[in-house]
């Protein structure tokens, strides 16, 4: 009975691994772990790139999804412990499986129809690219794409990263993360 037992919860658990893993967030402007390009930095604050979004891509979500949500974080930012928002895109259609490069043009004409970004913190919507300090190291950008639970999240129109990230979390159903690295010397 014991063993019984011990089979049934190695296979739930492989079987749960195996769904989790199915999950997955791509993208052809970076690579995992990789150096993002001068093309998706900042523009301002001492950096000179060109504030592009990258393109992205999932699939695998839970067949239960009835919306996605895209939260790009940088963990490392110097700010106390709480990081720097770089994007937050809530409200993406469940049919939607993917943002082209660009998408995140501070007006959101370039994101789908019903998706709504949400303030960063450079203070606005739309991507913020990296922008770490001078001589840090390489900090960690990680973008993470959450299968919701609800087809809409219902924010006010000022709503925080940190609201809308809260929001997030208590709807997740699964989630997928893709992270890049920047740094600069000066």
């Amino acid at each position: 009975m014991i063993r019984h037992s011990l089979l049934l919860a190695a296979s739930l658990a492989l079987a749960a691994a195996a769904h989790a893993a199915e999950f997955k967030l791509t993208s052809p402007d970076i690579k995992p772990n990789g150096t993002i390009a001068d093309e998706q930095v900042f523009n301002g604050f001492g950096c000179a790139g060109k504030n592009v979004s990258p393109a992205l891509a999932w699939s695998g979500a839970p067949k239960e999804t009835k919306s996605f949500a895209l939260l790009v974080h940088d963990p490392d930012a110097p700010t106390g412990g709480a990081g720097w928002w770089h994007w937050v895109v809530v409200n993406i259609p469940a049919a939607v499986k993917e943002l082209p490069k660009g998408a995140g043009k501070a007006d959101g004409s370039a994101l789908p129809a019903g998706a709504m970004q949400v303030n960063t913190d450079f203070g606005a919507p739309g991507w913020g690219g990296p922008c770490p300090p001078a001589g840090d190291k390489p900090h960690r950008y990680v973008f993470t794409i959450h299968a919701l639970k609800v087809e809409k999240l219902d924010l006010p129109a000022n709503a925080t990263a940190s609201l809308a990230g809260f929001m997030v979390n208590a709807n997740s159903i699964g989630k997928a993360t893709l992270t890049g690295k920047y740094g600069r010397s000066k």
